[in-house]
This record gives C-alpha cells, sequence and structure tokens, in this order.
C-alpha cells in the first residue's frame, strides 16, 4: 500500500474520530452543568485543532509531492545513491558530504526552490527531519507552477 493511501485512510479515520469528539462536546454542552459546559466547549476546540492539523499535513504532502513530480519531469530529482548498511539506513559520513553539496547549492542560489527540495531531501538524509520540514517549506514558498 503506498504512501498516499495510508494517509488518507488515516485521514478519513481521524476524521471520524473527531466527528465522534465532536458530538460528544455537543452533549456535554447541552447539558447545562457549568463543568459539563466548560468540558465540551474544551472539547469542541480539539475537533478544530485536528481538522486544521490533518489540513495542513496533507497540504504539506500533496505540494511535496508536486514539487518532487516537476524536478522528476525536468531530471532534477536528487538520486537515492548514498551507500546504505545492510540494514538500510544511509551512511552518516556520506550523507553529510551530500548535505555540504546541497548546502552549497543554496548558498549559491537562495531563489531555487529546486535547490531548497534538494535541501530538505539532505536533511532527511542525515536525520534532521525538523529542517528537513523547515527546507521543503521554503522550496514551496519559492516554487512558481509553470
Amino acid at each position: 500500500m503506498n504512501a498516499r493511501i495510508v494517509s488518507w485512510v488515516l485521514a478519513a479515520l481521524c476524521g471520524f474520530y473527531l466527528l465522534f469528539i465532536a458530538q460528544r462536546s455537543w452533549v456535554l454542552v447541552n447539558t447545562g452543568e457549568p463543568i459539563a459546559v466548560v468540558l465540551g466547549v474544551a472539547l469542541i476546540a480539539l475537533p478544530v485543532i485536528g481538522v486544521w492539523v490533518v489540513a495542513r499535513e496533507l497540504q504539506f504532502g500533496a505540494r511535496t509531492a508536486e514539487l518532487g513530480r516537476f524536478l522528476a519531469a525536468a531530471g532534477g530529482l536528487p538520486e537515492d545513491d548514498l551507500p546504505r548498511s545492510p540494514g538500510g539506513r544511509i551512511d552518516r559520513a556520506a550523507a553529510d558530504v551530500r548535505f555540504a553539496e546541497r548546502q552549497r547549492a543554496v548558498e549559491a542560489d537562495p531563489e531555487d526552490w529546486g535547490a531548497w527540495f534538494r535541501l530538505a531531501v539532505a536533511y532527511d538524509d542525515a536525520g534532521d527531519r525538523r529542517r528537513a520540514r523547515a527546507a521543503m517549506r521554503t522550496a514551496i514558498e519559492r516554487y512558481d507552477p509553470p
């Protein structure tokens, strides 16, 4: 099963859960009991926040995939050619060398969204997911669809 199907299935399950929580929140608010009303209002905030988070993650994934498809069509997608351990982990020294190359490319042209995309992949290869996501967000911001 590919990642896109899994993410949509999980989003649907999350949606059902959030609907259930919203329904329970409404029941609490309608009791008229002060503590139940406060709890109900607090629980209503959870579905709203949950929907927002899921929507942002799906949007991030869709935009990332769009950039990846465009780079692949243009021949600019980074190759997955780093050496790996028998367990499948990327060799850290090789990832660090690749990262330095990608960082220099971004420094040379900070407006190039493709360079930011490749830097995000390099961050991910080096195991720094937080910076990988930040670099990918920068790539998405700089991307100008044809």
